[in-house]
């Protein structure tokens, strides 16, 4: 609980919403303002605290001594007839009164072989919350991130639709200017006023695509979601991950796999906890009495006894019906499908890293393809429209060039947005979420 919440501390900026609405948000505060808001992590931390109680608890109802102390005072009031041997003759009393005073302290102290092993498996179920906490918060900083970064891609594929409109313009401007001189057709005209509209639609569209996305990554960050804010940013690519590395620290920091390691070591310890209940059990116990009885009636009229008392037992369970050789048997079925689920689970993990990394491999590649693509598609985009000027090129070509420069610059800053979004899920499945980037980046053109 202590490493949990010294993690949670570094994390955690304490800053307000407010220091950066309106201004300029980096994925750092974006993480920070999540960490601190998401209810997820709220409600994990809270299990790890309400766990770590329940260990405290079997501590002391495991190991604690129970005193209990009784104050008894009564009172009564009867009529008596009464006989002795000695004189047969009835004797009357009318309203005798008796009072009783008892006080005692009671003290019971029971220790069970299986104490112990209970306190380790509780140990471990703690462990285990404080890993779930931890998942909970790898989760939201993989989240965060890749909702920023989607955001950023959205924002650049919008500075590439203003380009593809500029563009679009100055064709339609050079075209009306031709139609009104009377060196083109009205046909081609109509075609770029056409293709401007269309320009000005997906622009219109992206709009909606960025509110959304914008959306996204503040619920992520539990903000309000029409919060404002200005991301001075591009999307940059880590020196390239290696294989090795990522599956190494998989085995020692993901967390999922941490927690599936502990749920076997529960199942363990379920079963020696079963076995230790077959020793002997030792119960001891003692009590101090204070015990004053007044009576009218009989021969006391008066007793008084105070003292000590104290003694012990020893238990040992000599025949339950086979029920506990039943419930041993049934915790050495569930080791097994521990066992068998911790096994399935390496496998998965190690299938996962590689998936993801061959994908993110593929896509550095592709990367590289693409940056040299969108060279060519951006000279040819530049002769194409000063043919275009110059009467050389028709509408058509020009287009052509206009579209082959929108494909492949949206080609480009989605392989650089793969590529991250691959990084973020290598190093979370790593257990190395919380990264830093270095310098490949791809930042659009700019009006």
């Amino acid at each position: 609980m202590k490493k949990l919440a010294l993690m949670l501390l570094l994390c955690l900026n304490m800053a307000g919403l407010n220091a950066w609405a309106q201004e300029s948000l980096n994925l750092e505060k974006a993480i920070q303002a999540g960490l601190e808001n998401n209810l997820q992590i709220k409600i994990a931390v809270e299990n790890v605290a309400l766990r770590e109680g329940d260990r405290k608890i079997g501590a002391g109802d495991l190991f604690a001594p129970q005193v209990d102390a009784t104050y008894l005072r009564s009172f009564s009031k009867e009529d008596v007839e009464q006989k002795f041997i000695n004189d047969p003759a009835p004797r009357q009393i009318d309203d005798a009164r008796s009072r009783n005073e008892n006080f005692s302290v009671v003290g019971i102290y029971g220790f069970r072989p299986e104490s112990t092993i209970i306190m380790k498996r509780l140990g471990q179920l703690s462990e285990i919350s404080e890993i779930e906490a931890k998942v909970t918060v790898e989760n939201t900083v993989a989240g965060i991130s890749t909702a920023y970064y989607r955001l950023i891609l959205e924002l650049q594929r919008y500075q590439v639709l203003k380009e593809t409109l500029r563009l679009s313009k100055a064709r339609l401007d050079i075209a009306q200017a031709q139609y009104e001189l009377g060196g083109a057709g009205k046909r081609d005209f109509l075609s770029a006023q056409v293709d401007y509209n269309g320009d000005s639609s997906l622009l219109l569209t992206q709009e909606e695509i960025i509110l959304n996305a914008r959306v996204n990554l503040n619920e992520l960050m539990a903000v309000a979601p029409d919060l404002e804010y200005d991301i001075k940013d591009s999307i940059i690519i880590s020196e390239p991950l290696q294989l090795e590395f990522l599956l190494e620290n998989a085995f020692l920091e993901n967390k999922q796999l941490l927690i599936a390691q502990r749920q076997k070591n529960v199942a363990f310890l379920q079963i020696r906890e079963l076995q230790a209940s077959r020793l002997p059990a030792i119960n001891l116990n003692g009590s101090y009495l204070n015990n004053t009885l007044n009576s009218d009636a009989g021969f006391l009229i008066q007793n008084q006894r105070q003292g000590f008392n104290y003694g012990g037992n020893i238990t040992v369970n000599l025949f339950n019906g086979l029920t506990l050789n039943r419930r041993i048997q049934n915790a050495k079925v569930q080791q097994r499908i521990q066992e068998y689920s911790l096994d399935q689970f390496e496998i998965q993990l190690q299938s996962d890293i590689q998936r993801a990394y061959n994908t993110y491999q593929k896509n550095r590649q592709l990367l590289v393809i693409e940056q040299k693509n969108y060279q060519v598609a951006k000279e040819n985009s530049e002769i194409a429209l000063e043919r275009f000027r110059l009467g050389i090129a028709s509408y058509l070509e020009f287009r052509d060039a206009q579209v082959n420069l929108l494909t492949a610059e949206n080609r480009l800053i989605t392989s650089i947005f793969q590529i991250k979004e691959q990084e973020i899920e290598l190093m979370r499945l790593s257990g190395k979420i919380f990264f830093e980037n270095s310098s490949i980046s791809f930042t659009p053109p700019s009006n």
